[in-house]
């Protein structure tokens, strides 16, 4: 991949997804800033684990839905780096239970931890980004915000908005030279589906196309593929890795 920017800044990446994503990042050359809210183990440990491989890395403490900490965070990698190039906004949780009995507070905190938290980063980031007329986004998104799920409404609606708000931001960051995609991963391999049953990953296997689950490494590469020059004329695009699931 070739890169015309020098740093990145991935939410959530202490673990999982993000982390895998930084390590990819960081293999193509990037500075990788390392955010996490409350996992400094695994924020140090993959620091650690980037430099020990000869690459760049850096770990940012804050809490991504709130405002002052993410912008107040922007502002410190500038003022250490001189700009900020890439951002990915990975940061999310998950509170699974059907609408019927999902209260208010259960939708609300995965909105807040997912779409807000998002839009801040996209927000933040085109301010950053527009002084330098150079920069991309990459909002990782979920096959479940264009297809929903039953026990996800909270989730899928968080992922949905997410979607749409990023074609936005790509509409307003086109004249600034800043760029606004997405990601949807369908099912990938994580701690969380490593704890499913064999008998139930094989039935889920059985609907998509490729028949398998996909890797971490796989979303990872489509992101470093979006933020980098090849992406150079992609924006408020959404890049399904789902193995053919939802096409």
């Amino acid at each position: 991949m070739k890169f015309s920017g020098k740093n990145v800044l991935i939410t959530g990446a202490s673990r999982g997804i993000g982390a895998v994503i930084a390590s990819v990042l960081a293999d193509y050359g990037l500075k990788v800033w390392i955010n996490y809210r409350n996992d400094p183990a695994g924020a140090d440990e993959l620091k650690a684990s980037i430099e020990n491989a000869g690459k760049c890395a850096a770990v940012i403490k804050f809490d991504a839905s709130n405002e002052s900490e993410f912008s107040q965070a922007v502002s410190a990698i500038i003022q250490c780096d001189g700009e900020l190039s890439y951002l990915v906004n990975n940061a999310g949780i998950t509170n699974d239970k059907l609408a019927l009995r999902m209260k208010l507070e259960d939708f609300s905190s995965v909105i807040n931890a997912n779409l807000n938290s998002a839009f801040l980063g996209c927000r933040e980031a085109l301010k950053a980004m527009s002084k330098a007329r150079f920069g991309a986004v990459v909002n990782i998104a979920s096959i479940v915000g264009e297809m929903g799920n039953a026990g996800q409404a909270n989730y899928s609606a968080s992922k949905g908005g997410m979607i749409a708000m990023s074609k936005s931001f790509a509409k307003e960051g086109a004249g600034r030279g800043v760029r606004f995609n997405c990601v949807t991963p369908g099912f990938i391999k994580t701690a969380m589906t490593n704890n499913l049953s064999d008998e139930i990953k094989e039935q889920y296997a059985k609907n998509i196309p490729l028949a398998r689950f996909g890797e971490a490494n796989e979303v990872a590469q489509a992101v470093a593929f979006l933020l980098s020059d090849y992406a150079s004329y992609i924006t408020g695009e959404v890049l399904k890795v789902n193995g053919g699931l939802y096409m």
